[in-house]
């Protein structure tokens, strides 16, 4: 199973993803709280904390990496965290982490202002 994209993480957190991103990152509570064959439950604090600040891709990428210890400790987890997962990703406009940006700046000896990203969530402005 590929990872979780701590992005796509960071992005259901913030409710960048609308009323249905919100229902995927309530449902992600559900699978967090299975109790895994070893034991007790593991990531719960991670999900809380992300929740806490969805900006953060160091609690993103906490709470990917718990993930991923999880679906290698239960094959049941794997498998419903892969359904949730493409769940996740088939909203429109959710960043998922995958891909790779290419800008390329040509032309006269004046430029513009120049942005270079991947995934922009709000307005940019340019000037005082």
């Amino acid at each position: 199973m590929d990872p979780i994209a701590p992005e796509l993480l960071m992005a259901l957190a913030g409710g960048t993803a609308g009323a249905a991103g919100q229902q995927i990152w309530a449902s992600s509570r559900d699978l967090v709280r299975r109790r895994p064959p070893a034991g007790e439950p593991r990531g719960e604090g991670e999900l809380v904390s992300l929740g806490e600040a969805s900006d953060s891709p160091t609690r993103a990428r906490q709470l990917a990496d718990v993930l991923a210890l999880r679906v290698q400790q239960d094959p049941a987890c794997a498998q419903a965290l892969d359904t949730w997962r493409r769940e996740a990703e088939a909203l429109d406009g959710t960043p998922t982490g995958v891909g790779d940006i290419h800008n390329e700046i040509s032309g006269g000896t004046f430029q513009g202002p120049v942005i270079q990203a991947r995934d922009i969530n709000g307005p940019l402005h340019f000037g005082s």
